[in-house]
């Protein structure tokens, strides 16, 4: 996978001659900006958006059923146009498979871990725009390992998956919040980032 690094912290490669994005899959660390980011790329796109959190969690943080996760992200990933925002490893290769275009966020985990601080206080008691309704917003020391552990535990794995993309699927690694910005108004009609 040809790499190219810009000044800006991004880092994109560009696997074949990929027509425009029409199923774009959004992925990083937990408190990223996977859905801030996910909602300005629809915006910009006119894409339809699906945040996985909201369509995974029933209310009071119950589980989905495996058997019912995996048809809901067959359907999803059966569609002609999306962006999903997420990470979910186990239907991750599903995911990976039918998108054409994957934006990694790749920010620094004390990053990540200020931005869910950040929205615990500004939803505290309540449930995330792109949340379940019924899920209010938490924040768990299990949480926190994984923001903290992502880059030694997970990031690895996805660095590696990214780079055995077939051809005509576009990896976009944004590394900084400049970066995101650089690529959000790279679209014709991305509204602002705030999140």
């Amino acid at each position: 996978m040809p790499d190219h690094e810009s000044d800006a912290g991004c880092v994109t490669a560009t696997t074949g001659d990929a027509p425009g994005m029409k199923r774009i899959l959004v992925i990083g660390s937990g408190g990223v900006g996977k859905s801030t980011f996910a909602r300005r790329l629809a915006g910009g796109t006119g894409l339809p958006l699906f945040h996985l959190d909201a369509l995974y969690w029933q209310p009071g943080w119950i589980k989905s059923s495996r058997e019912d996760w995996l048809a809901k992200v067959d359907q999803l990933v059966a569609g002609e146009r999306w962006i999903m925002d997420g990470n979910f490893g186990g239907t991750l290769e599903r995911r990976l498979a039918a998108c054409d275009t994957v934006i990694f966020l790749d920010l620094p985990p004390w990053v990540c871990l200020w931005r869910v601080l950040r929205r615990r206080i500004r939803h505290h008691g309540q449930a995330r725009p792109d949340m379940t309704a019924g899920c209010h917003e938490r924040l768990t020391w299990d949480f926190v390992w994984w923001i903290l552990s992502y880059p030694v535990r997970r990031r690895p794995a996805i660095l590696h998956r990214l780079a055995t993309m077939h051809a005509g699927q576009r990896v976009h690694r944004l590394r900084d919040s400049r970066a995101m910005e650089d690529f959000l108004q790279s679209l014709p009609s991305a509204p602002p980032l705030s999140g």
